[in-house]
């Protein structure tokens, strides 16, 4: 177990932790924009918005991944399995985090708008300095547990030969035939990783909760006068 360990944390280092942040990342800002679609007033973007995400989240990320890598060739578009691997989690991430980014907007309140609206300031600056601010607090709980599910998607890359944590064990299977105690290995170096990330987000909660009571307090205060 320990011949297999140091590869598998080595895999975990170089492959999993990189893929998970790069696709997260991503996945965010693919989730605004499509959380600002969803929030438009032209039906046509909101409808094309509605239909990413009535796809994506209604069909395996596995098939996802296979039409990506297998699929797309057929095209002429070929894509390494790293960067398949990448665009499958971000498309995915993207239509679920969209829908938490886009409930913490509607849930900041309205007066924030007609406020900013009063003082003249600009609807692009009133989202970027005043609604998102908010909104931010309000949609970590879920986003954070989005990225601890995004750690855990990336063992399914493991079938399009990207080395990551879970084709690691694979390959170590074939090597020493312990099946048992190569994918328990690998499971709890996910079960590590994933209770560090869950410490952090936490944390995060905590802090960001202290900000989020602030703002209620003088949401309140502002119906009140």
């Amino acid at each position: 177990m320990w011949d297999a360990f140091l590869p598998m944390v080595k895999a975990c280092i170089l492959t999993t932790i990189p893929l998970t942040i790069i696709a997260f990342v991503l996945g965010i800002i693919v989730a605004f924009i499509v959380a600002l679609m969803r929030l438009s007033s032209s039906k046509i973007i909101q409808g094309i918005a509605k239909f990413y995400v009535w796809i994506i989240r209604g069909t395996p990320l596995l098939v996802q991944l296979f039409i990506i890598f297998y699929g797309l060739p057929q095209f002429g578009i070929v894509l390494s399995p790293f960067v398949s691997a990448v665009v499958g989690l971000t498309i995915s991430q993207g239509a679920y985090n969209s829908e938490v980014i886009r409930a913490a907007i509607n849930a900041v309140p309205k007066g924030q708008w007609e406020a900013a609206h009063a003082l003249n300031i600009s609807k692009i600056n009133t989202i970027r300095y005043i609604i998102v601010p908010q909104a931010a607090l309000i949609a970590v709980p879920s986003v954070g547990n989005y990225f601890i599910s995004l750690t855990k998607d990336t063992s399914l890359c493991a079938v399009l030969t990207v080395k990551e944590v879970f084709q690691i064990a694979r390959a170590q299977v074939a090597n020493n035939f312990q099946p048992l105690w190569m994918y328990v290995e690998a499971g709890l170096i996910y079960l590590l990783l994933c209770t560090v990330l869950t410490f952090v987000q936490n944390r995060l909660e905590k802090y960001l909760g202290k900000h989020n009571a602030v703002l209620v307090a003088m949401n309140r205060m502002q119906k009140e006068a």
